[in-house]
């Protein structure tokens, strides 16, 4: 059950309705989990907050599988090397954006490596496909900066706002914007009028948004068209912020997919299992940067 808290006066702006930190084990703080926070705030099933040297993190990240989602990982400190036969090289920093739509079946977990910066900080969000996409192909976009549009103090990753569009090929009802604000900074997001959920995680600073909202923490708004304002705190404040439609369908769950229903979830357990065995004859699929692309 969510709990309510003091917010401000209805139509002025959404009310937060709930606060969780995140739970750590390292340098992850796990702030939503599909069977959690992610049956409130689907499509958006999963959350983390990472931070350390990426040398170190590629090392311990183990190659693993997905089906039925997409992966949108954002970088809000320093800076990760891709390198990808389908997709070139490339430098992500802060506001650029790896989208891998896992669909039927992939393995993945080393296709990002160390860049220039001896540490990094961003968010891994999965995003819950609809039934049309949830089995489909597979596919990943590496955009750097410079190509990601802003819109004020935020960056748009998913979605359109305000005459924007992002460049990322997400499906259709959603929004995700990472904002950057200095101390005291007003903000406020008009989300689109279906778009019922809303929520937002902080990475750096504070913001209140009625209540306080801190570092590791996320924060779930009412549903409604109100828009969600927030004010920095005196250190500034380094966040991202969601909407959607509400996801129309169940979810099953397996350890690293969620499917819409028992049926799309055995095809996609059976398509990772077949590819993790073709994954184990294919030897050692590094490129010379370091890096392990995606296998599909």
């Amino acid at each position: 059950m969510l709990e309510p808290s003091n917010a401000p006066e209805a139509g002025e702006r959404r009310a937060v309705v709930h606060v969780a930190k995140g739970r750590g084990h390292g340098d992850i703080l796990r702030l939503m989990s599909p069977s959690d926070l992610g049956e409130h705030l689907k499509p958006f099933v999963f959350l983390d907050l990472f931070a350390g040297d990426m040398r170190l993190m590629q090392q311990a990240m183990p190659i693993h599988p997905h089906s039925g989602i997409a992966t949108v990982t954002v970088f809000t400190e320093g800076d990760v090397r891709f390198d990808d036969p389908g997709a070139g090289t490339g430098t992500l920093a802060f506001g650029a954006v790896e989208w891998m739509r896992a669909g039927g079946g992939v393995w993945h977990g080393k296709e990002l490596s160390a860049g220039q910066s001896p540490r990094i900080q961003g968010f891994q969000l999965w995003v819950a496909l609809p039934p049309e996409l949830e089995n489909g192909p597979v596919e990943s976009q590496y955009i750097e900066a410079a190509q990601m549009p802003r819109v004020g103090p935020a960056t748009l990753i998913l979605g359109s706002h305000a005459g924007a569009t992002s460049p990322v090929r997400a499906p259709e009802g959603m929004n995700y914007l990472l904002v950057r604000l200095v101390a005291g900074e007003p903000w406020s997001y008009a989300p689109p009028e279906d778009h019922q959920v809303g929520w937002i995680a902080v990475a750096k600073g504070s913001v209140d948004a009625g209540r306080p909202i801190l570092p590791g923490e996320i924060a779930i708004f009412e549903d409604g068209a109100a828009p969600i304002a927030v004010t920095a705190g005196a250190e500034g404040a380094t966040f991202v912020i969601a909407s959607s439609k509400p996801h129309a369908h169940p979810l099953h769950l397996g350890y690293y997919s969620v499917h819409t229903t028992a049926e799309a979830l055995a095809r996609g357990e059976a398509r990772i299992a077949e590819l993790g065995a073709k994954l184990q004859q294919a030897g050692d699929r590094r490129t010379t940067g370091g890096n392990v692309p995606i296998y599909r």
